[in-house]
């Protein structure tokens, strides 16, 4: 028996890749380090966080979410300049004040700001996103970082546009603040009360959603926070009411009613929420929330272990 001719080797077939040569290349383009990074981190994860660049499924409840919250404000808007010909008095019986606003959207904001610290950090650390990131020139400060920007900046959409929608149409309808100096100073009370609830969800929401990589599981437990928050609460002051009445200092325990006293106590209105707390422990109550939830989230990030 003889030995066969070894075979020709075959030629790749028509429309077929073909590997010519390996080897490696420089990068010759611009390095724009560790602040591009952040800026690229945070244009990703705004863009997640809002749906943008994915299905029409994921751009529902984020959009949704931001229509309900501005959708007062619009109506509020509309019925003044359908109204202000008239003299009935329909801006001190129609229009919420700056403080009381939250009071008409605080159900939009909870399920909102329940959705976007999920969908911004537990996808990262479930898909291994993380150690990508980490490989290149952003380390764990610096990505956290990044993150908690852009959940800060969707979250203002709702929690810091609104009131500034409301303030634009009274100064454009003349029913605004009087003069140019009362206009900065409310202009001011919005930034400072709406940042300060940004902040006191941001940091909440980061802290519950660093607890698990799972975001049907990090959204529950951040409804749940709101909800049975105010729940214990009620609890608490009925159990530990005296002959005086409720214990209303237990109250800013509770993030949900925190975020809708805090506006009234910025705007110098009066509440119905915390009316015997004073405002030491309101501020207290709100630095402990705030710091706590991310100083939580960065220790869960910086003791997690990462393969680059």
């Amino acid at each position: 028996m003889t030995d066969s001719a070894p075979p020709a080797t075959a030629r790749p077939a028509a429309g077929e890749a073909r590997i010519v040569d390996r080897g490696y290349r420089s990068y010759t383009g611009t390095r724009s380090g560790v602040a591009g990074s952040v800026r690229s981190v945070f244009r990703h994860s705004f863009e997640r966080g809002l749906g943008l660049r994915r299905s029409a499924w994921a751009k529902v409840l984020p959009i949704a979410g931001i229509l309900i919250a501005y959708l007062p404000g619009v109506v509020f808007v509309g019925m003044l300049a359908l109204l202000k010909d008239f003299r009935t008095g329909a801006e001190e019986l129609i229009l919420p004040s700056y403080g009381d606003y939250y009071g008409y959207v605080i159900a939009a904001i909870m399920v909102f700001v329940s959705l976007v610290a999920p969908e911004i950090l537990c996808t990262d650390r479930r898909s291994g996103m993380l150690g990508l990131y980490l490989a290149s020139p952003l380390d764990r400060s610096s990505y956290f970082l990044a993150k908690a920007l852009s959940v800060a900046t969707i979250l203002a959409l709702v929690c810091l546009g609104p009131p500034l929608l409301m303030l634009l149409a009274n100064v454009l309808q003349s029913q605004g603040p009087e003069n140019f100096s009362d206009t900065l100073a409310t202009l001011w009370n919005i930034l400072l009360s709406g940042g300060a609830v940004t902040l006191l969800y941001t940091g909440v929401t980061m802290g519950a959603a660093s607890l698990t990589d799972r975001k049907s599981f990090a959204t529950a437990g951040i409804i749940l926070l709101f909800l049975v928050g105010t729940m214990v609460v009620g609890m608490i002051e009925v159990a530990t009411a005296g002959a005086s009445g409720e214990n209303a200092d237990v109250r800013p325990l509770a993030v949900t009613l925190l975020s809708l006293e805090i506006p009234l106590r910025v705007h110098g209105e009066w509440s119905q929420i915390m009316p015997g707390v004073s405002s030491g422990i309101v501020w207290g109550s709100w630095a402990v929330w705030t710091i706590g939830g991310f100083a939580l989230a960065r220790y869960q990030l910086h003791r997690l272990p990462v393969t680059r």
